[in-house]
């Protein structure tokens, strides 16, 4: 028999799943739950995790999602959507605005109980982004707002306060532009390829028509005719209101077919005129065929054989963006209680790195000038002619050279546990004495987005299993605090690396080439790279289809590059293993509780080892 779940959480994500199937018209969808951001993928919908506590929020936020989710599963045909979508990016943010609120809105009408649920999913994404706080248009997001006031035009509700303040935000200025547009909106809800239509006109009347493109309705009428076939076969409900509409496109079809008759005609007897005087030049690009397309441009700097099968489900994610606000401030004060024990031994690090660092401060003497410290060195002039005006100078004290740390920890599973309470806990303390001395610090981290290979190697199998198909799963880099943010602005985030679920497996190699990257295109004058880490890279999904040695192997060579190019000095700290034999510069430690003291003696022996900070300090000691 089954063994009984102890999860008081499984039961209720259990019926909210069978309920979504039935909301979504749809018994072979795949419900999971996920600290992934939510969506749809194909027959697979994900959902945010709701942990054993079952909070109230977590609840409404779970059945919200899920109810957006599933009505746009149920109202939506992605063909008709890509038919009618625009190329531009604003243009396409509004449509597809639009479009997610035509679904909700068309299934509020007969389910009015999901209308209240994903007002708690919209008012808590909302509060999430920070529209509570938005006090200019310019800074409010017009896409959300145009979906915020579809969803009012369509069901009458009130939108939760912090979406209210974006809407309320452009109001005046959507219904200036789009006047009467809405007033057949409650006919089009159902009728997807009409409110497609709707929606480019509302664009173009925002000012966005430039990015609208050509329009479909004026392609191929079979093209029109098969799109349309397919969103009669996904929603028969609406065949009826469609009837009429397939009407129209015939009616339009012999004039588009007529136009295109011209067309070809015309460009008939202008290639008949071209071939009588330009057949030279139109042999060149039959022999111009033969060459070979330029290759793409390789994934890695350091390796071009480095492979990755896809990268499409990558993501490089803000630490705010994997938890609710709530959660990121439960989370860091579980990890200010791991810091307790260590307070006092990691206080006295920090100060003593902080003397060190400002010991180096470049202290200079402005000479030549009418008041200040009478300046005795120049005395001899005055002697040897007494007309000679005194001299002053005044002493200035500079920051000393223009400096970026990055701290680069491994967010895997084998660091669960203390190693990366001691990491969190290290990074924190380490960020805030670097910004005390007017170091900027950035706070990285590296991880995937699931074990085994997530979405990458779902389309690998789907592929037919290709040889060596390169790196095979989906990464995720985590900025937990950039370099121009300050610490307490973003000190929460350092405790998502507590969250359960987040720490997978590390691709070492593409993470550090990441960090690099960023860092290089630093405007600061010295940049320092340290990375924190517990052994080789490790991925199994991408190890059992490629040669043992490929993660390390590319590791090696990312390493090689960046100490070869110079425009970053680069270390390591190794928790429990030897990563010596990678990095030129590192240092193993045997116990996580050593990281703090080791973290902070590289760091100091680095700055020490500046050859223009050396000169300051010994230029200081013989002034004294």
């Amino acid at each position: 028999m089954k063994k009984p779940s102890d999860n008081p959480a499984d039961p209720f994500k259990k019926a909210l799943a069978e309920a979504t199937k039935v909301l979504a018209d749809d018994s072979e969808l795949t419900v999971t739950y996920t600290m992934d951001p939510s969506g749809l993928s194909g027959d697979t919908m994900r959902l945010p995790q709701v942990s054993r506590r079952m909070s109230k929020e977590e609840v409404l936020i779970a059945r919200g999602t899920a109810d957006a989710l599933a009505l746009r599963h149920k109202f939506h045909n992605e063909a008709t959507f890509q038919r009618y979508a625009p190329p531009g990016q604003m243009a396409f943010d509004i449509y597809n605005a639009l479009e997610s609120a035509r679904c909700e809105a068309a299934g509020a009408r007969y389910m009015p109980g999901t209308a209240g649920n994903i007002d708690a999913k919209i008012g808590n994404e909302a509060l999430r982004r920070g529209y509570d706080g938005i006090s200019r248009r310019e800074d409010a997001p017009l896409a959300q707002a145009m979906g915020y006031y579809l969803r009012e035009k369509a069901t009458g509700r009130t939108m939760p306060d912090a979406a209210e303040n974006i809407l309320d935000l452009w109001r005046d200025f959507i219904d200036g532009q789009t006047q009467d547009t809405f007033e057949d909106l409650d006919s089009l809800l159902e009728d997807q390829q009409g409110f497609a239509r709707l929606a480019r006109r509302v664009i173009e009347e925002l000012g966005y028509g430039d990015q609208l493109g050509d329009d479909p309705d004026q392609t191929d009428p079979e093209e029109d005719q098969s799109a349309e076939t397919d969103e009669q076969e996904e929603e028969p409900d609406s065949q009826g209101e469609e009837q009429d509409q397939d009407d129209e496109n015939e009616a339009s079809a012999e004039d588009t077919q007529e136009q295109q008759q011209d067309m070809q005609e015309a460009s008939v007897s202008s290639d008949d005129m071209a071939d009588e005087e330009f057949s030279e030049e139109v042999e060149l690009p039959q022999d111009e065929a033969d060459v070979e397309p330029p290759q793409p441009a390789p994934v890695s700097d350091a390796d071009p054989n480095y492979q990755v099968f896809t990268s499409a489900h990558d993501e490089e994610i803000m630490a705010e963006e994997l938890a609710e606000p709530a959660e990121l401030e439960r989370l860091r004060a579980y990890l200010d209680q791991q810091l307790e024990p260590l307070k006092g031994a990691v206080s006295r690090l920090a100060n003593k790195l902080q003397r060190r660092l400002q010991a180096q401060q470049n202290r200079s003497w402005e000479f030549d000038l009418e008041e200040g410290i009478l300046d005795a060195g120049r005395l001899a002039r005055v002697v040897a002619n007494p007309t000679t005006p005194l001299s002053f100078k005044v002493e200035k004290d500079t920051e000393f050279r223009d400096t970026v740390v990055t701290l680069l920890l491994d967010n895997s599973g084998s660091m669960r546990g203390r190693p990366i309470s001691i990491a969190a806990i290290c990074a924190d303390v380490l960020a805030r004495t670097l910004e005390r001395c007017s170091v900027k610090v950035e706070v990285l981290g590296f991880t995937t987005r699931a074990w085994k290979g997530g979405l990458s190697r779902e389309e690998w199998l789907a592929a037919g299993r290709p040889q060596q198909p390169g790196r095979l799963n989906d990464l995720r880099h985590i900025v937990y605090k950039s370099a121009d943010a300050p610490m307490r602005r973003t000190r929460a985030n350092l405790g998502l690396m507590m969250k359960e679920g987040l720490l997978k497996e590390n691709i070492d190699g593409e993470a550090l080439e990441w960090a690099h990257r960023r860092i290089s295109a630093r405007p600061e004058a010295r940049k320092i790279l340290m990375v924190i880490s517990d052994g080789a890279p490790v991925d199994d999904s991408t190890l059992s289809v490629n040669p043992a040695n490929y993660l390390e192997k590319h590791l090696r060579d990312v390493i090689a590059m960046v100490e070869k190019r110079r425009q970053v000095e680069l270390l390591a700290i190794g928790i429990g293993h030897d990563v010596t034999r990678y990095y030129n510069r590192a240092v193993t430690i045997t116990d996580a509780e050593q990281l703090a003291g080791a973290m902070t003696e590289q760091l100091a022996s680095l700055f020490d080892s500046d050859p223009r900070a050396r000169a300051r300090v010994m230029g200081m000691r013989r002034a004294s």
